[in-house]
Protein backbone atom coordinates (compact mmCIF):
# COMPACT_ATOMS: atom_id res chain seq x y z
CA UNK A 1 0.00 0.00 0.00
CA UNK A 2 2.79 2.38 0.99
CA UNK A 3 4.74 1.65 -2.20
CA UNK A 4 1.61 2.12 -4.31
CA UNK A 5 1.01 5.57 -2.75
CA UNK A 6 4.66 6.46 -3.33
CA UNK A 7 4.38 5.47 -7.00
CA UNK A 8 1.19 7.53 -7.37
CA UNK A 9 2.95 10.53 -5.75
CA UNK A 10 5.90 10.16 -8.13
CA UNK A 11 3.59 9.92 -11.12
CA UNK A 12 1.75 13.05 -10.01
CA UNK A 13 5.04 14.91 -9.55
CA UNK A 14 6.28 13.78 -12.95
CA UNK A 15 3.02 14.85 -14.56
CA UNK A 16 3.24 18.28 -12.90
CA UNK A 17 6.88 18.69 -13.98
CA UNK A 18 6.00 17.57 -17.53
CA UNK A 19 3.09 20.01 -17.61
CA UNK A 20 5.30 22.88 -16.36
CA UNK A 21 7.98 22.01 -18.93
CA UNK A 22 5.36 21.89 -21.69
CA UNK A 23 3.90 25.23 -20.56
CA UNK A 24 7.38 26.88 -20.50
CA UNK A 25 8.17 25.45 -23.94
CA UNK A 26 4.92 26.87 -25.26
CA UNK A 27 5.71 30.31 -23.79
CA UNK A 28 9.21 30.24 -25.29
CA UNK A 29 7.76 29.27 -28.69
CA UNK A 30 5.18 32.06 -28.59
CA UNK A 31 7.83 34.60 -27.54
CA UNK A 32 10.17 33.49 -30.34
CA UNK A 33 7.35 33.59 -32.95
CA UNK A 34 6.28 37.08 -31.87
CA UNK A 35 9.88 38.37 -32.17
CA UNK A 36 10.23 36.86 -35.65
CA UNK A 37 6.94 38.47 -36.73
CA UNK A 38 8.03 41.87 -35.41
CA UNK A 39 11.38 41.57 -37.20
CA UNK A 40 9.70 40.59 -40.46
CA UNK A 41 7.24 43.50 -40.12
CA UNK A 42 10.17 45.88 -39.52
CA UNK A 43 12.01 44.47 -42.53
CA UNK A 44 8.93 44.81 -44.73
CA UNK A 45 8.55 48.43 -43.62
CA UNK A 46 12.17 49.12 -44.58
CA UNK A 47 11.66 47.43 -47.96
CA UNK A 48 8.44 49.39 -48.50
CA UNK A 49 10.25 52.64 -47.68
CA UNK A 50 13.03 51.82 -50.13
CA UNK A 51 10.73 50.87 -52.97
CA UNK A 52 7.94 53.42 -52.49
CA UNK A 53 8.82 56.56 -54.43
CA UNK A 54 8.36 59.88 -52.67
CA UNK A 55 6.28 62.15 -54.90
CA UNK A 56 5.87 65.94 -54.74
CA UNK A 57 2.36 67.17 -53.94
CA UNK A 58 2.62 70.92 -53.14
CA UNK A 59 4.83 73.89 -54.03
CA UNK A 60 5.02 76.75 -51.54
CA UNK A 61 6.71 80.09 -52.23
CA UNK A 62 5.89 82.39 -49.29
CA UNK A 63 7.39 85.56 -50.83
CA UNK A 64 4.86 85.56 -53.69
CA UNK A 65 1.99 83.80 -51.86
CA UNK A 66 2.14 80.58 -53.87
CA UNK A 67 0.66 77.45 -52.29
CA UNK A 68 -0.15 75.24 -55.26
CA UNK A 69 -0.96 71.60 -55.85
CA UNK A 70 1.42 69.77 -58.17
CA UNK A 71 0.23 67.94 -61.29
CA UNK A 72 2.46 65.38 -63.01
CA UNK A 73 3.10 66.27 -66.64
CA UNK A 74 4.96 64.62 -69.51
CA UNK A 75 5.60 65.48 -73.15
CA UNK A 76 3.20 66.73 -75.83
CA UNK A 77 2.88 65.13 -79.27
CA UNK A 78 5.18 67.93 -80.56
CA UNK A 79 7.90 67.00 -78.08
CA UNK A 80 7.44 69.96 -75.71
CA UNK A 81 6.92 69.73 -71.96
CA UNK A 82 3.23 69.61 -71.07
CA UNK A 83 1.78 72.36 -68.89
CA UNK A 84 -0.81 72.22 -66.09
CA UNK A 85 -4.42 72.04 -67.23
CA UNK A 86 -5.44 75.06 -65.12
CA UNK A 87 -4.00 78.42 -64.06
CA UNK A 88 -3.69 77.70 -60.33
CA UNK A 89 -1.75 74.39 -60.28
CA UNK A 90 1.86 73.78 -61.23
CA UNK A 91 3.20 70.87 -63.30
CA UNK A 92 6.21 68.75 -62.35
CA UNK A 93 7.96 67.10 -65.32
CA UNK A 94 7.52 63.47 -64.21
CA UNK A 95 10.02 62.08 -66.75
CA UNK A 96 12.88 63.90 -64.99
CA UNK A 97 14.22 63.78 -61.41
CA UNK A 98 11.89 64.26 -58.49
CA UNK A 99 12.50 67.45 -56.46
CA UNK A 100 15.21 66.57 -53.95
CA UNK A 101 16.87 63.94 -56.18
CA UNK A 102 20.21 64.52 -57.89
CA UNK A 103 19.66 66.42 -61.12
CA UNK A 104 17.44 69.23 -62.35
CA UNK A 105 13.79 68.76 -61.43
CA UNK A 106 11.50 71.06 -63.43
CA UNK A 107 8.16 72.64 -62.49
CA UNK A 108 6.12 74.84 -64.84
CA UNK A 109 3.24 77.18 -64.05
CA UNK A 110 1.04 79.57 -66.01
CA UNK A 111 1.61 83.33 -66.05
CA UNK A 112 -2.10 83.84 -66.73
CA UNK A 113 -5.21 81.83 -67.57
CA UNK A 114 -7.26 81.46 -70.75
CA UNK A 115 -9.60 84.25 -69.70
CA UNK A 116 -6.83 86.61 -68.59
CA UNK A 117 -6.99 85.68 -64.89
CA UNK A 118 -3.76 85.71 -62.89
CA UNK A 119 -1.79 82.48 -63.08
CA UNK A 120 0.04 80.79 -60.25
CA UNK A 121 3.40 82.16 -61.47
CA UNK A 122 2.30 85.72 -62.32
CA UNK A 123 4.71 87.07 -59.66
CA UNK A 124 7.54 84.61 -60.26
CA UNK A 125 9.71 87.45 -61.59
CA UNK A 126 9.75 88.97 -58.08
CA UNK A 127 11.95 86.17 -56.73
CA UNK A 128 15.55 87.13 -56.00
CA UNK A 129 18.72 85.28 -55.10
CA UNK A 130 18.38 83.88 -51.57
CA UNK A 131 14.58 83.59 -51.56
CA UNK A 132 13.30 80.22 -50.35
CA UNK A 133 10.65 77.86 -51.64
CA UNK A 134 9.38 74.53 -50.41
CA UNK A 135 8.22 71.24 -51.87
CA UNK A 136 5.96 69.03 -49.77
CA UNK A 137 5.90 65.32 -50.62
CA UNK A 138 3.24 62.64 -50.24
CA UNK A 139 4.84 61.44 -46.99
CA UNK A 140 4.38 64.85 -45.34
CA UNK A 141 8.05 65.89 -45.51
CA UNK A 142 9.21 69.28 -46.78
CA UNK A 143 12.27 70.03 -48.93
CA UNK A 144 13.73 73.54 -48.99
CA UNK A 145 15.26 75.19 -52.05
CA UNK A 146 16.93 78.59 -52.38
CA UNK A 147 16.96 80.78 -55.49
CA UNK A 148 20.35 80.94 -57.22
CA UNK A 149 19.46 83.07 -60.26
CA UNK A 150 16.80 83.91 -62.84
CA UNK A 151 17.08 84.12 -66.64
CA UNK A 152 14.89 85.11 -69.57
CA UNK A 153 15.03 82.76 -72.58
CA UNK A 154 13.93 82.68 -76.19
CA UNK A 155 12.41 79.38 -77.35
CA UNK A 156 14.99 76.59 -77.26
CA UNK A 157 16.03 76.94 -73.62
CA UNK A 158 15.66 73.25 -72.74
CA UNK A 159 19.37 72.41 -72.50
CA UNK A 160 19.94 74.77 -69.57
CA UNK A 161 16.70 73.99 -67.76
CA UNK A 162 16.90 70.19 -67.97
CA UNK A 163 20.68 69.95 -67.60
CA UNK A 164 22.27 67.17 -65.55
CA UNK A 165 23.63 68.07 -62.13
CA UNK A 166 25.50 66.28 -59.37
CA UNK A 167 23.41 68.15 -56.79
CA UNK A 168 19.63 68.43 -56.37
CA UNK A 169 18.17 71.42 -58.18
CA UNK A 170 14.68 72.69 -58.93
CA UNK A 171 13.98 74.94 -61.91
CA UNK A 172 10.70 76.89 -62.22
CA UNK A 173 9.39 77.99 -65.64
CA UNK A 174 6.70 80.42 -66.71
CA UNK A 175 5.89 82.66 -69.67
CA UNK A 176 7.35 86.13 -70.22
CA UNK A 177 7.71 88.63 -73.01
CA UNK A 178 4.98 89.63 -75.46
CA UNK A 179 1.75 87.75 -76.22
CA UNK A 180 1.50 86.45 -79.79
CA UNK A 181 -2.18 86.07 -80.69
CA UNK A 182 -1.45 83.98 -83.79
CA UNK A 183 0.77 81.46 -82.00
CA UNK A 184 -1.28 81.73 -78.79
CA UNK A 185 1.92 81.98 -76.82
CA UNK A 186 4.30 84.42 -75.14
CA UNK A 187 7.58 85.24 -76.84
CA UNK A 188 9.89 84.49 -73.89
CA UNK A 189 10.27 82.19 -70.93
CA UNK A 190 11.33 83.09 -67.39
CA UNK A 191 13.32 80.42 -65.54
CA UNK A 192 14.15 80.53 -61.84
CA UNK A 193 17.07 78.29 -60.88
CA UNK A 194 17.16 76.98 -57.29
CA UNK A 195 19.38 74.69 -55.23
CA UNK A 196 18.44 72.37 -52.40
CA UNK A 197 19.25 73.31 -48.81
CA UNK A 198 20.27 70.30 -46.68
Amino acid sequence: MFFQELKTHRRQRLLIIAFIALFLSLLAYLYHTQNLNQKSISKSKVVANKTSPVLPVRLKIPKINVDASIEYVGVTSKGAMEVPDNAVSVGWFKLGPRPGEKGSAVIAGHFDGKNGEAGVFIDLYKLNKGDKLYIEDDKGASITFVVRESRIYDPGYADDVFSASESARLNLITCDGVWNGVKKSYSKRLVIFTDIIH
